[in-house]
């Protein structure tokens, strides 16, 4: 029987993720553990930046005929 995948988060969750984990990581006391703390938030953080909206480059128009 095949496994079922999981549903990828959408922008939203990531960002709230990110946002819950860094102010958990930010309690913690200095030390290894913070650092994988502070690691993991803005891995998170990446992942919902990547699936933000792409805006096109500005500037002159390409030269079409």
């Amino acid at each position: 029987m095949p496994q079922r995948q999981p549903e990828p988060l959408d922008i939203h969750e990531l960002a709230m993720l990110a946002d819950e984990a860094l102010t958990e990581a930010l309690k913690l006391p200095s030390g290894l553990v913070r650092s994988e703390a502070l690691k993991k938030a803005s891995q998170l953080r990446i992942a919902a930046d990547k699936q933000g909206i792409r805006f096109a480059r500005r500037g002159r128009p390409s030269l079409t005929k």
